[in-house]
């Protein structure tokens, strides 16, 4: 089965197309069928997952899937949110994981309380009309660390340090962090809903 990636994120592609391969599905990007991107104007995750999906499906006739993720820090009341991918375009920098990243840092200067989760809404239609969207999500919680620490991933991976690892996610080997990050955990949720709805049996 083909399905549509409404989304144009290598990292995001390779990382789902590792979980996905039980399944035998083949993860396409959008912008590999020429689809437009879709708006994002919903304040949830769950929305614009909807949303994307709904559009990718649309454009191309395929069943599609739709990640919104983002970092809920608990001292700015669960922000940057939905509003991630542009964080660091707020405080004059360009769009990007290492401005994000060093915004972020700047932003936290002098704050005690680090905690912060990293939350991951996968979404996927049979059709652009599709009434019973599969939904699952995955979330991990965490600290803020000080400073970028690990090579590994991408995002907010080298600042996000987990307590059960003792380290940031980008310095766990890649199939370790996918098993556990919010990404592999909506993921495979979300695998387990395909095999249950959408696979004959």
């Amino acid at each position: 089965m083909r399905i549509v990636l409404a989304s144009n994120n290598a990292g995001k592609l390779a990382e789902l197309q590792a979980m996905f391969a039980p399944l035998g599905c083949e993860l396409v990007r959008q912008s590999d069928l020429g689809v437009p991107e879709s708006p994002e104007p919903f304040r949830t995750f769950v929305e614009n997952a909807l949303a994307k999906a709904r559009n990718a499906a649309l454009h191309t006739g395929l069943p599609a899937i739709a990640d919104d993720a983002g970092l809920c820090v608990d001292a700015f009341g669960g922000l940057p949110g939905v509003d991630t991918a542009y964080y660091a375009t707020q405080f004059g920098y360009a769009k990007g994981d290492d401005n994000n990243v060093r915004a972020l840092l700047e932003q936290m200067k002098g704050v005690t309380h680090r905690g912060a989760a990293l939350v991951s809404t996968l979404v996927a239609v049979r059709s652009p009309e599709d009434p019973e969207p599969l939904i699952a999500m995955g979330r991990v919680v965490g600290q803020i660390a000080p400073e970028p620490v690990g090579s590994n991933g991408f995002g907010f991976d080298p600042i996000m340090w987990i307590a059960e690892f003792g380290k940031t996610f980008a310095q766990l080997p890649v199939e370790v962090k996918n098993a556990h990050s919010h990404r592999g955990r909506a993921a495979q949720a979300m695998v387990a809903l395909m095999r249950e709805r959408w696979l004959p049996r």
